[in-house]
C-alpha cells in the first residue's frame, strides 16, 4: 500500500516498478493500493508527513513497512515478502 496524503499524493516513480514486479510474480501473488491517510482512521499515525511510505500487508497484518523510494530495497522487500 503506497500510504500517502491528499496534499502529497501516491508516489509516482514507482507505479512502473509495481508493474513490472507484478508482470514478472503474477497478478495473483501481488496487488498494490493507494490510500490516502487523511481519510483512513486506521493510518493515523502517518499523517504529516510527505515522505513516501509503503506497507507490506500479509494475511491481513502489517508485516514491513517502507520509507522514502530506494528502489532496490523496496523490489527486495516485496520479493522477499511474497
Amino acid at each position: 500500500v503506497d500510504a500517502c496524503q491528499a496534499w502529497c499524493g501516491p508516489c509516482k516513480p514507482v507505479v512502473d516498478l509495481f508493474r513490472r514486479i507484478r508482470n514478472e510474480v503474477g497478478s495473483d501473488l501481488l496487488q498494490f493500493a493507494v490510500a490516502e491517510v487523511d481519510s483512513i482512521d486506521a493510518l493515523e499515525k502517518y499523517r504529516g508527513k510527505c515522505e513516501p511510505l509503503f506497507l507490506f500487508y500479509a494475511g491481513g497484518e502489517l508485516v514491513a513497512v517502507l520509507r522514502g523510494v530506494n528502489a532496490p530495497l523496496l523490489q527486495k522487500t516485496i520479493l522477499e515478502q511474497l
